[in-house]
């Protein structure tokens, strides 16, 4: 019998995945929320974190702090309780510690202060990505009070720990009446994260990817096949790649369906670039090659206003649990001002929508903005989603 699309029977058999790439709660962030950090930098130009602070309000007009803990996530908190995601994921970019052992041959260094995790919390997050190239920023002693502090709040991180086995150990999330979502979590350094940054037998640090060869994703294989089970949903978080640019390596690609072919991995959650990148769905899968940042404290900054880092996308992936086949890919737009998310206005959403269908064109996908502001992706490999995307829509009018 041939291979066919599986219809979806009932909502049991579907789980939706939110995910976002960087998640920058530290410097300028941390330093309106509740619980500020000690502002001392050791940047080359800026001196203390208040300066991020003043840059954003020099650009969008000035707002009272402290803020909330919900107040960074804004109008996505909405978004989320009309999505009612299964499984939230995000790549955590920045020590959660009180430490002042910061890292010196890095030139910027991230922190939050752990009271200020309540934030990470507000947004009902399940998961942490800690497997990037800020979780270390202050050391070992950073990374050591960042596994506590999510540990505290019961968020599973994923891509770091004490060791080698915890840091390549997955983040495991049981969905009641749905199955598990299983997060593996690595760090490349093409997202510049430091080769003594990788976790030992002896040695705490991150899940590194030493390089994007067949030899590493027979070492990936052999982790997911140790754990995965039948109608279980594998993600692989990547933070790799540069900051800036669209460009996606042929070997990012390869080692991408590579994960799918051998490794047994569904979705692909890729990150480090600082806005949105190409996608694909390669048999049925998604590969996000860059989500782009979600939060950060960059208002003010100038020199690559041609990506319009400000504009950012959640992703909702909706994924079949018995095939580990795509459903449905939706994206919500929006607008970092104020260091809180707006939604984005049409005409920016049409930016986006613009981008998008350029950059995931040379992968046969197509971006349609829906009447109610959501970007939705079909693709040439999966057609069923166009019908589900028209659906939706009209239900939401």
């Amino acid at each position: 019998m041939g291979d066919t699309i599986a219809k979806p029977s009932s909502a049991s058999a579907q789980i939706t995945l939110f995910m976002c790439g960087d998640v920058m709660t530290g410097r300028g962030i941390d330093q309106v929320l509740p619980r500020p950090s000690d502002p001392r930098l050791y940047e080359s130009f800026v001196k203390n974190a208040t300066r991020y602070v003043e840059l954003a309000q020099s650009v969008n007009g000035p707002f009272p702090k402290p803020v909330d803990f919900s107040y960074p996530w804004g109008d996505a908190l909405d978004e989320l309780e009309r999505a009612m995601p299964d499984v939230r994921i995000i790549n955590l970019e920045t020590a959660v510690t009180v430490s002042n052992h910061y890292w010196k041959r890095k030139g910027i260094n991230y922190r939050m202060h752990p009271e200020n995790i309540l934030c990470i919390k507000a947004a009902k997050i399940d998961c942490c990505v800690i497997a990037n190239n800020h979780i270390l920023d202050w050391g070992y002693a950073g990374l050591e009070d960042t596994l506590a502090s999510l540990k505290h709040v019961n968020v599973t991180g994923a891509g770091a720990g004490r060791n080698i086995t915890e840091a390549e150990a997955p983040a495991v999330m049981n969905v009641n009446g749905k199955g598990r979502v299983l997060v593996f979590a690595y760090a490349s350094p093409t997202a510049g994260v430091p080769r003594d940054w990788a976790a030992t037998n002896s040695r705490a640090g991150v899940s590194f990817l030493a390089d994007l060869s067949h030899k590493t994703v027979r070492r990936i294989t052999a982790q997911v096949q140790k754990v995965k089970r039948q109608g279980d949903i594998v993600v692989a978080s990547l933070h790799w790649g540069g900051n800036w640019g669209y460009d996606i390596p042929d070997e990012q690609r390869n080692f991408a369906h590579w994960l799918i072919d051998e490794a047994g991995v569904d979705v692909i959650h890729g990150h480090s670039s600082h806005h949105p990148k190409g996608i694909e769905v390669y048999d049925d899968r998604p590969i996000v090659y860059g989500c782009g940042d979600f939060l950060n404290d960059y208002e003010g900054i100038g020199g690559y206003e041609e990506y319009r880092d400000d504009l950012v996308l959640m992703y909702l992936v909706t994924m079949q649990r018995w095939t580990g086949k795509l459903v449905r890919f939706e994206m919500v737009p929006f607008q970092i001002k104020r260091f809180r998310l707006n939604r984005a206005s049409r005409e920016d959403a049409r930016w986006l929508e613009r981008t998008m269908n350029r950059e995931c064109a040379r992968f046969g996908g197509h971006i349609a903005l829906s009447e109610t502001d959501r970007l939705m992706l079909d693709t040439a490999d999966s057609a069923a989603i166009a019908a589900l995307t028209r659906d939706r829509d009209i239900n939401q009018a």
